[in-house]
């Protein structure tokens, strides 16, 4: 998987849960929003300190989360 270096988790931001670059803006709230029926275009006029790429790699990392599998290894 490629890198996705705009998607950061810290303790002190949103409980650590993955942000968008720092910023108090979740990967959840991006994807929530379009799965809402926003547009890229919508989202970046809402909120314009975002950037295309940031939208692009919420995106991407939400479904690679998807594709996550847990495996339970025999005690």
């Amino acid at each position: 998987m490629e890198a996705l270096d705009r998607i950061t988790f810290s303790p002190a931001v949103m409980g650590g849960k993955p942000c968008i670059r720092g910023m108090r803006v979740t990967v959840g709230m991006i994807v929530g929003q379009i799965a809402a029926g926003r547009s890229i275009e919508q989202l970046l006029d809402d909120y314009p300190y975002l950037e295309r790429p940031d939208i692009e790699q919420s995106l991407r990392y939400a479904a690679w989360r998807a594709e996550e599998r847990e495996i339970m290894l025999a005690q």
